[in-house]
Formats: structure tokens, sequence, C-alpha cells
């Protein structure tokens, strides 16, 4: 139970006396009465907003909590273990650039060869020999 609770059930408790406070100040009943009933009617709307600040303080508590988390969840990217898969994909990516070029580098030989093939057969052709 909270603070403010707490002091809810403490006010509850306390009732003044009609018969004190009408011998106090010399007030007729029906002014006692009326003063009481405000007294009350003041109370409840206290303890009304007070318990609706009690929830909205839950509500940002919760709220807190969530965004804790998230944080904690974004520390993950400074971790050790994700700078290393940073690297790691960065590694790849350079191993796949480089085998991209080799690819290419591949195709342009074969092509400089398949045109020296075909040259070599030309000259066999011309000199007769195919």
């Amino acid at each position: 139970m909270t603070k403010y609770e707490d002091l809810i059930k403490q006010r509850k408790k306390k009732s003044t006396s009609l018969e004190a406070i009408f011998r106090k100040y010399k007030m007729s009943v029906s002014d006692v009465k009326n003063i009481q009933e405000e007294i009350e009617n003041v109370k409840k709307e206290a303890d009304r907003l007070m318990m609706k600040k009690l929830s909205e303080i839950e509500e940002l508590k919760n709220k807190i909590a969530d965004l804790e988390e998230s944080v904690k969840s974004k520390d993950y990217f400074e971790r050790p273990d994700y700078k290393f898969l940073l690297d790691e994909n960065l590694d790849l990516r350079r191993r796949i650039t480089e085998l991209e070029q080799e690819v290419l580098e591949t195709k342009a030989d074969n092509t400089k060869m398949a045109r020296q093939v075909d040259d070599q057969i030309n000259k066999l052709r011309e000199a007769g020999l195919l």
C-alpha cells in the first residue's frame, strides 16, 4: 500500500464529533452538519483526485519500465558480440567483392583466350592446314 493510500485510510478513521464542534464554536447543529457534509465532500473529491494521480503515476512507471527495456535492447548494439558481427559482416562483404572481381577477370581472360583460339584456327585455315 502506498503512502497516499495510508493517509486516506487514516483520514477516514478520524471522525469529528458534532457536539464538540457545536460547543467550541457555539453553532447550530444544522450549520455543523452542513460544514461536516462539505468537509466530507471535499475529502471525497481529494481522495478521488489522489487516486487518479496514483493511477497516472503507475502508468508513468510502466512507461518508464518499457522505455528502460527498449534502451536495454538498444544497448545490444554497443556490446562486443554485436561489434564482432559487424566486423565479420564487413569482412565477408569485402571477400564477396574480391570474388566478384575475380569472376569478372576470369570472364575477360576467357574472352581473350577464345579470340586467340579463333585467330589461331583462322590462321591454320588460311594456311590450309584445316
